[in-house]
């Protein structure tokens, strides 16, 4: 569940346990805001993931409404949302080889607890499918 993946997490990358709870908060509310397919499987297997995104979106203002999120679904949302991320990562204290290492420990928990297999790295997490970018486009045209 979310606590062992916080644990664990935490464990391989020397963070303590509020850094890494508000690290995963951050990736899983990026992703979310991507529009990600992978984040649903996350959110639908593991109790209180889809809560911290959420709250963690709330406490950094992140953009709920509709037309923000389409808009943050944009090439251009997409790149002010990740580059987002990767600041506030930093600034809750991560460098370059732990960030590695959350999406690493989130690809490795959920191919072990829910045999979710394709997070292995940080693409595979909020990258959104290109053909359903184009089903978007084509149905908002």
């Amino acid at each position: 569940m979310l606590n062992d993946l916080i644990r664990t997490t935490s464990e391989a990358t020397g963070l303590d346990e509020t850094q890494t709870r508000q690290a995963l908060g951050v990736l899983f509310n990026t992703a979310e805001r991507q529009g990600a397919p992978l984040i649903e499987k996350v959110f639908s297997r593991m109790p209180g993931a889809r809560t911290l995104s959420a709250t963690t979106g709330a406490q950094e203002g992140a953009a709920t409404g509709t037309i923000a999120r389409l808009i943050e679904q944009t090439p251009g949302g997409r790149q002010h949302v990740s580059m987002s991320m990767f600041s506030r990562l930093h600034e809750i204290g991560l460098g370059h080889a732990q960030i590695a290492k959350l999406l690493g420990c989130v690809g490795q928990h959920m191919e072990t607890a829910y045999n979710v297999r394709g997070i292995g790295h940080l693409g595979d997490l909020i990258v959104t499918d290109p053909k359903a970018g184009e089903e978007r486009r084509t149905a908002v045209a």
